[in-house]
């Protein structure tokens, strides 16, 4: 693996002075949700550079072995009820790379307190556990049709910097891929360690609707300017 994951790059103007790192979904890529960009009409906000990685490739248990991009291995009955499992050590090999993308935008002149964390699904989950746990004050996490993955260590390795952070969480009450149960179990459990959650839910499958990309744009104007 190169040093950085490979990435798509949009910025809304010249020497953008906040970013978004926006990890996909499984078995999807960083093209995924580039062409959200130019639909959320940020006015009001800096210049932002929007960052998609692709995860790596490796093959999926849940999928018959097949070989993906995905930031986990996902297996039977992981996602079943309000169940919260992840592969744990697939989660954090991604942290790690996220990481890098965050301290490359540091690297790059982008203050840590203007970097959102996003993402939808397995990315959201990334998005979660990343940006609680990391070092530095983030401007917020977006976390899209996804749940918290292996919460019981969150406790003891959240990150004081971000005990405050915006949560924009936000779920489909049709969804069959992860259950809406399992978000607002995951919801309650951030609200028990003491986070704000920004709830919000639409009547739509595991996917995203016009109404969820103004919300996302309001809210990213919030954060960031």
């Amino acid at each position: 693996m190169s040093e950085f994951l490979e990435t798509i790059e949009i910025e809304t103007a010249p020497n953008p002075s906040a970013a978004v790192i926006w990890m996909h979904g499984l078995g999807a890529d960083g093209n995924d949700f580039a062409p959200i960009v130019p639909e959320l009409k940020l006015a009001g906000a800096p210049a932002v550079r929007f960052i998609f990685p692709h995860a790596p490739m490796m093959p999926v248990t849940i999928n018959n072995g097949h070989v993906m991009r995905a930031w986990y291995d996902i297996s039977y009955g992981d996602l079943e009820g309000k169940t919260r499992q992840a592969d744990e050590k697939g989660v954090r090999a991604s942290q790690v790379e996220i990481e890098k993308l965050i301290a490359r935008e540091t690297g790059r002149g982008i203050a840590a307190n203007k970097i959102v964390v996003a993402g939808f699904s397995q990315g959201g989950a990334i998005a979660l556990h990343t940006g609680l746990r990391h070092a530095d004050k983030l401007a917020g996490i977006m976390a899209l049709s996804t749940y918290l993955p292996i919460a019981h260590t969150l406790a003891a390795e959240a990150a004081a910097a971000n005990r405050a952070i915006p949560v924009f969480y936000a779920h489909g009450t049709h969804d069959q891929v992860i259950p809406i149960a399992m978000a607002e179990a995951s919801r309650q459990a951030l609200n028990a360690a003491g986070y704000s959650v920004g709830w919000h839910s639409y009547a739509m499958q595991h996917s995203v609707c016009a109404e969820e990309i103004g919300d996302i744009s309001a809210w990213l104007v919030s954060v960031l300017r």
